[in-house]
């Protein structure tokens, strides 16, 4: 598909990787929605680069109904869904203060989940019933998993289980959706310099960016941006989980 001219949806707009797809789709000719709960980050984001900015809450049947609403009005059916809006905060399933309160992994699962599952399927519903583009597609939903979802670490049993939900949710909704000429595929990223990185001390960093194999590095968001604007061009892409992690594989902590 054609990304100019085109609506695209980013959640987690405001920073990140979503900041950076934002840029890059941009920088194809599309018309950029930026979707956050920190509405003035995203309005920032969205200034610089000539979009618009949504307050939104993934895990919010309202919130998000509404905000897509907004999208609509402003500039017409969105053709693209990035979900990137996520979080991934440390903990173990027994840790010294006993179990992990059910309410923390709760939360995890509420944003990375079912917040994912939320905008796929309200987006989704009035997708189905935009006109088709040629080749009869309609558009494609791109989700935002982790090499955690495979090689998961001690202390990421809320993250790696809600990040293999979005991997295993690909496949059927892909299928689902074939009908309605709607493409589904999932991003596995490994370790990012994302806002959540960035807050760890630079020799931490540079301890993670050696550990990758090759490039031994740290991902740049522009790659993944890169990667979110091959897929949406590239229409047999369909119903995958792509990992971009320069061959890292997660040791158990």
């Amino acid at each position: 598909m054609d990304i100019k001219g085109q609506v695209a949806v980013i959640t987690g707009g405001a920073s990140g990787l979503g900041a950076a797809t934002a840029q890059a789709f941009v920088n194809a000719g599309a018309k950029i929605a930026l979707l956050d709960i920190n509405l003035a980050a995203a309005q920032q984001t969205a200034d610089k680069l000539g979009g618009i900015a949504v307050k939104c809450d993934v895990t919010d049947e309202q919130s998000a109904t509404d905000a897509l609403s907004e999208v609509q009005k402003k500039y017409g059916v969105g053709r693209v869904l990035v979900n990137c809006a996520g979080v991934g905060p440390p903990k173990r399933i027994v840790g010294r203060d006993g179990p992990m309160p059910l309410a923390e992994y709760r939360k995890v699962i509420d944003i990375n989940l079912i917040g994912t599952f939320n905008m796929m399927r309200l987006f989704a519903a009035v997708l189905s019933k935009a006109e088709p583009l040629d080749g009869g597609e309609r558009g494609v939903i791109i989700s935002t998993a982790s090499v955690a979802a495979f090689e998961g670490q001690i202390g990421q049993a809320a993250y790696s289980s809600s990040k293999g939900g979005v991997v295993a949710l690909t496949m059927p909704a892909a299928r689902e959706f074939a009908q309605f000429g709607i493409r589904v595929m999932t991003i596995a990223p490994g370790i990012f310099h994302t806002p959540m990185l960035a807050a760890l001390p630079e020799d931490a960093q540079k301890s993670l960016g050696a550990s990758v194999p090759f490039p031994p590095r740290l991902g740049r968001p522009e790659e993944y941006a890169d990667l979110a604007l091959f897929i949406v061009r590239n229409g047999y892409m369909n119903g995958e989980t792509i990992r971009i992690d320069g061959a890292l594989r997660m040791a158990p902590r």
